[in-house]
């Protein structure tokens, strides 16, 4: 990596450590998750970054992928443990990480498995290593604590616009013989829980991404996704970002956004949940690789 990537790589990673520091003092029983969404990712802004994904705010047995809908009404509950993920991208190089709040006071043995798996990733990472060894690591860790790795979600390489790159970074021992390598950024993202160690996708989507450009027969779908590589090239975007941003209507919003997904323009990501009632945490943080040294963003 050139010292601009690197730099460019360090100032996310500033940034996004000083966000998760406003979002502990911010989030309490009862916050608008709306409100304090835009105020973190506005923040993000106004410190020199841009998100590089929207804020994820996923509560209990949520896993991933939830952000409030434009301004959504959603609180948050009392007994909630919920996980703050915040990505920033200065000029496209990404810094991904994650923790979670545990407002019950109930499931503070389960944060730290997360955090302690996490750290114990972190601390045998280096050139050469194989990838299924972090996730064999990450899965003694937790199951140590007495409780499971999810299985289907895992950390991932970012890249300059792009915040889901090759290799996988498993939370389980999945005997991959790929291997870290030198120049490569990762983002090691542990997910613990009491349910069964599997999640599956809801109904329910608010973050989308551009996958193609393609010729669109609808004005509102071609002012759109005109829109979406003007202001996010393939980085994923919240639908609220169009609602509040653009000025169209809310009827040609839908109609736009129905051809694209029907072209297959734009992909949505789902929340992505463990059993109702189960809980889930989750820490990430993320690694340079460069010229044999380990640099942590955060």
């Amino acid at each position: 990596m050139d010292k601009e990537t690197i730099s460019n790589y360090r100032k996310a990673g500033e940034i996004t450590k000083e966000c998760q520091e406003l979002s502990r003092k911010k989030l309490k029983v009862g916050s608008t998750l709306y409100g304090f969404a835009e105020e973190i990712e506005s923040a993000i802004i106004k410190k020199g970054g841009f998100p590089a994904f929207p804020i994820n705010l996923s509560i209990n047995h949520v896993a991933a992928h939830y952000t409030p809908s434009f301004e959504s009404e959603d609180i948050l509950p009392e007994d909630a443990v919920i996980k703050v993920d915040i990505g920033v991208h200065v000029d496209g190089f990404i810094a991904d990480s994650a923790f979670t709040m545990d407002f019950s006071e109930k499931h503070s043995a389960m944060v730290k498995a997360s955090e302690d798996a996490l750290e114990a990733a972190v601390a045998m990472a280096k050139e050469g290593i194989e990838v299924g060894k972090i996730g064999e690591k990450i899965e003694a860790t937790i199951r140590g604590k007495g409780f499971s790795p999810i299985q289907n979600l895992s950390g991932h390489g970012v890249d300059e616009y792009d915040a889901h790159v090759a290799p996988s970074i498993p939370n389980i021992n999945t005997h991959d013989t790929r291997t870290i390598e030198d120049g490569m950024a990762i983002a090691i993202e542990p997910f613990c829980t009491d349910g069964k160690g599997f999640v599956r996708e809801g109904n329910q989507a608010e973050i989308f991404q551009l996958v193609e450009e393609k010729p669109m027969r609808g004005a509102e779908a071609r002012k759109i996704l005109e829109f979406i590589s003007e202001n996010y090239s393939t980085l994923p975007f919240a639908e609220r970002w169009i609602q509040r941003d653009m000025k169209i209507s809310e009827f040609a919003r839908k109609v736009g956004f129905r051809e694209l997904m029907q072209k297959k323009c734009i992909t949505a990501f789902p929340l992505l949940k463990e059993d109702e009632g189960r809980i889930v945490t989750q820490s990430e943080t993320t690694l340079l690789f460069n010229e044999g040294k380990v640099i942590r963003l955060l």
